[in-house]
């Protein structure tokens, strides 16, 4: 921030993290309907030697990293208004898929039936991707903040993880049993996987999430810190007084 930056101007953190936030839950959405499969070296209970996860694991990862890093930085009220404000883009991602897909097609494009086929299963995993992220996205600020008030603002790996596992545990039932079971049978696009593939990509899902919570916790740390500094040594050249986030 410098002292001809208008006050109010969003800062370069909060647009960078918005940003990571928002393209990591495009991702997720037009990425979910793959599934992957990992051999491991090991047997896991559920899921035995081989992890499958939905293709969005990754992308919907950073979605909470982005998310606590908001959080950390500019208040629980701040993030809330992130979190669903994107909810909301979801339904602008259906318009534009769903519109896209009715539109007429060239003699040259790829072929129409398998254009609609790919991007109308999007269509399952984003009424799954809502319902999930309404209830995961909202439940992750609120423990956040719940434990750093606990914890009285130290220990940012205990809410980065905390708040990560519990909120990516009711993300990832709700998600995967809407998305994988319940809309394909109910919308008809799309096949339903069977029961024992679905407990699979809960188990799956879950454990990778948790396993990405953990090892995230460094770049929280180092992120949060990097763009404290900035914002601090902004507000000081600006001559204002950067409160703490609410």
């Amino acid at each position: 921030m410098s002292d001809s930056q208008p006050r109010g101007t969003p800062t370069v953190g909060q647009v960078a993290l918005i940003g990571l936030f928002v393209t990591a839950l495009v991702t997720a959405q037009v990425t979910a309907s793959k599934v992957l499969a990992f051999d491991l070296p090991f047997s896991l209970p559920v899921t035995g030697s081989t992890l499958i996860l939905p293709g969005a694991a990754l992308a919907y990862a950073l979605t909470f990293l982005a998310s606590d890093c908001y959080a950390e930085l500019y208040g629980r009220r701040a993030a809330q208004v992130v979190v669903n404000v994107a909810f909301g883009m979801n339904f602008v991602l259906l318009a534009l898929v769903w519109s896209t897909i009715a539109a007429p097609a060239a003699g040259s494009s790829v072929d129409p039936a398998t254009f609609r086929t790919v991007l109308a299963s999007s269509t399952n995993i984003v009424i799954a991707s809502m319902l999930a992220y309404l209830v995961s996205q909202n439940w992750d600020v609120i423990v956040f903040h719940w434990i750093r008030d606990a914890t009285d603002g130290r220990a940012l790996w205990l809410r980065n993880v905390g708040s990560t596992a519990t909120s990516q545990l009711l993300d990832t039932v709700i998600f995967v049993t809407v998305g994988f079971l319940a809309a394909p049978a109910l919308l008809g696009f799309g096949t339903a996987l069977p029961a024992d593939v679905v407990l699979q990509l809960l188990v799956g899902q879950y454990l990778f999430k948790v396993v990405v919570a953990l090892l995230d916790t460094p770049f929280a740390y180092a992120i949060v810190a990097v763009l404290r500094e900035r914002e601090d040594q902004g507000a000081h050249a600006a001559g204002v007084a950067r409160g703490p986030p609410e």
